[in-house]
């Protein structure tokens, strides 16, 4: 499983012009789900997101976690992050999980995120989506579990 992580003072998603979710000071994180992972893969990228440290403590350090500020936490999926760039110039994604298990372990890591955190949205499971971001920094991690 991965999670492209991004520290942004507002992130917002859109379907169809409709807002479907939207944070202010938070983590903005795209979520690939690849065919071996399971509920235990979930859980290990969730507990990394919300204990990861990339805010600013007092001296300017990345100190503290998105636990820590209790800021937002926006999950979008987006497969083509599991794709294979290795070879050639277009992607394939024979690396990414079958959309059934994706969408089954994203709405996972989903309900358990609003399980064991306050602020949390979401995109729309295989829509297509406008995903707007004031990215903090920029700070930009791949998490990879």
């Amino acid at each position: 499983m991965k999670g492209l992580l991004q520290r942004v003072s507002h992130a917002s998603v859109q379907v169809e012009g409709e807002l479907v979710g939207s944070i202010d000071r938070g983590l903005l994180v795209l979520v690939a789900v690849e065919p071996d992972d399971t509920s235990e893969s979930a859980d290990k990228l969730l507990h990394k997101l919300l204990n990861y440290r990339v805010f600013s403590d007092d001296l300017g350090k990345m100190n503290l976690s998105l636990k820590d500020v209790e800021g937002g936490l926006l999950l979008v999926s987006q497969f083509t992050l599991a794709a294979d760039t290795r070879s050639g110039l277009r992607p394939s994604f024979s690396t990414a999980a079958p959309p059934a298990l994706a969408a089954e372990l994203f709405n996972y890591i989903v309900r358990q995120a609003k399980t064991l955190h306050g602020e949390v949205a979401t995109g729309r499971f295989g829509a297509e989506m406008q995903v707007s971001l004031v990215n903090d920094g920029p700070v930009t991690f791949m998490l990879q579990v």
